[in-house]
């Protein structure tokens, strides 16, 4: 579906806005749910307030790209929303909707409507990647590609620079605090989430809520004057997540010298073996570089003989037409890591199962690895 929402610059919006703003933060809510990917999800609730503050932050990191925006997630998150949707109405921009994900739609869509910005997931970029490769389209058009929701792997990166154009642009945010951190457009290092967006507090802390010093692996916590004013009727869980408007984010990362986070897994995924942290994205970013694998996702399981904690356990997809096993995997992992990271165990599924958002859901794999047993 296509939808032409020009305005000049929003001009009838904005009085509503500025005249009813304290109707609206009474009043009006957004409640958005959180995509369930390692745990249920929960309801978060913006104002109107927060979701002009979110589509600031989404402008100040794109400020030239946004003349034809495309959705490809699905509405219902605030990715779409608050990165895409919004940032369109509130900049006079054309936005172009798409009903459901599709490579080969989003492709035709890139090139017909010659769409400038986008946002999406990891797996999406990949399926992009394969049907570029496959009927190229014309997309010289696409000024800014924001990924986010988990990490896109460098080799990832490095094939869609070269069929695209353009690099991909790592950017870190959650429901709860909309975008908090992007790779500057004139400054990007590949495999970063980049840096903290201006009005953005980002710092990385230890157990103690202590800042790390640089390199040192921490918890990422954000205050942001995009954050969500609390969890839908669970005003428990809201005292816990927000501590003087600070969230801690669950997500560990590293800080450069020049404040770059580098990141490191999430707390509930780190696997634990002979004592030894291992994270599942540094075991998926060896498995990725093996040119018959589309996507991969590794989780922990509990070690069967009670022995070494946890074992690491990969899901493995192939590409069409290209086939490996097992060993070959394993051994092409222990070329890229040390012998206690590399995977007990890889399945192979013809799809990971995803949630309606397009990420990886690992509570399934988890589920899912308990009968592989």
């Amino acid at each position: 579906m296509y939808c032409n929402i020009r305005r000049q610059r929003c001009t009838l919006l904005t009085p509503v806005w500025r005249a009813s703003r304290k109707r609206y933060e009474k009043v009006e809510r957004l409640v958005a749910h959180t995509s369930g990917t390692t745990a249920r999800p929960k309801g978060v609730t913006h104002t109107h307030q927060t979701l002009l503050e979110n589509v600031k932050l989404t402008c100040s990191a794109a400020p030239d790209s946004l003349q034809t925006l495309l959705v490809m997630t699905q509405m219902a998150y605030v990715s779409a929303i608050c990165i895409v949707l919004l940032p369109a109405i509130v900049t006079g921009g054309t936005c172009v909707l798409v009903p459901a994900f599709d490579a080969p739609l989003v492709l035709d869509l890139i090139e017909r409507f010659q769409c400038s910005f986008t946002f999406g997931l990891p797996p999406m970029v990949q399926l992009l990647l394969e049907e570029q490769g496959r009927k190229p389209r014309e997309v010289r058009a696409l000024r800014t590609f924001l990924a986010g929701g988990d990490s896109v792997p460098l080799s990832t990166q490095e094939r869609f620079q070269t069929l695209f154009g353009i690099p991909v642009r790592e950017a870190y945010g959650m429901t709860e605090t909309g975008p908090s951190v992007c790779n500057p457009a004139d400054a990007i290092r590949s495999g970063s989430l980049g840096k903290a967006l201006d009005g953005v507090e980002v710092h990385v802390v230890d157990s103690n809520s202590k800042d790390t010093s640089d390199g040192q692996i921490g918890e990422i916590a954000v205050r942001s004057p995009a954050s969500f004013v609390g969890y839908c009727d669970d005003p428990v869980a809201t005292r816990e997540a927000l501590r003087d408007g600070w969230l801690r984010t669950g997500d560990l990362a590293r800080r450069d010298a020049d404040g770059y986070l580098w990141f490191e897994g999430r707390k509930k995924e780190i696997i634990v073996r002979d004592g030894l942290n291992i994270s599942p994205q540094e075991v998926e970013e060896a498995i990725y570089d093996h040119p018959a694998v589309l996507e991969v996702a590794v989780v922990g399981i509990p070690d069967p003989v009670e022995v070494h904690g946890e074992q690491v356990l990969a899901f493995v997809s192939l590409r069409d037409g290209l086939v490996t096993d097992e060993g070959d995997l394993r051994d092409h992992a222990r070329q890229r890591l040390a012998d206690f990271k590399v995977p007990e165990r890889i399945l192979f599924l013809k799809e990971l199962p995803k949630g309606i958002i397009g990420k990886v859901q690992r509570r399934t794999l988890k589920e899912m690895s308990s009968t592989a047993a």
